[in-house]
């Protein structure tokens, strides 16, 4: 992932933050809100190391996965509906209902 990823969804990364640098608080991100400069020198701070040893530990910690509750937010919905028009033939619409692939409006006789 990229820093414009963890910006944009700050608050989301505070858990996965928290369990990188348990030595973090969240009034430190806070006050950050998502500066990676900021961020650079907290984690040097708190792991008491050089600034570049710092940015070495952020940059494999970017390599890592996207946290879930930043994944599953509503606007990678969006994008990833807008994406499949891609997938959707000529002259459909991506956004058109689907009822005719099934299950929309059927209850299910299950009783689950």
């Amino acid at each position: 992932m990229r820093w414009h990823h963890v910006a944009d969804n700050w608050p989301a990364f505070y858990e996965a933050i928290i369990d990188r640098w348990p030595g973090v608080d969240e009034s430190d991100l806070d006050e950050i809100d998502g500066d990676q400069r900021q961020f650079l020198r907290l984690i040097a701070d708190v792991g008491a190391m050089e600034t570049d040893e710092a940015r070495e530990e952020i940059r494999e910690w970017l390599a890592g996965e996207i946290p879930a509750d930043v994944v599953m937010d509503e606007s990678h919905d969006d994008r990833s509906i807008r994406n499949s028009a891609k997938y959707v033939g000529e002259g459909e619409d991506e956004y058109a209902d689907d009822a005719r692939f099934g299950d929309d409006d059927e209850e299910s006789d299950d009783n689950d």
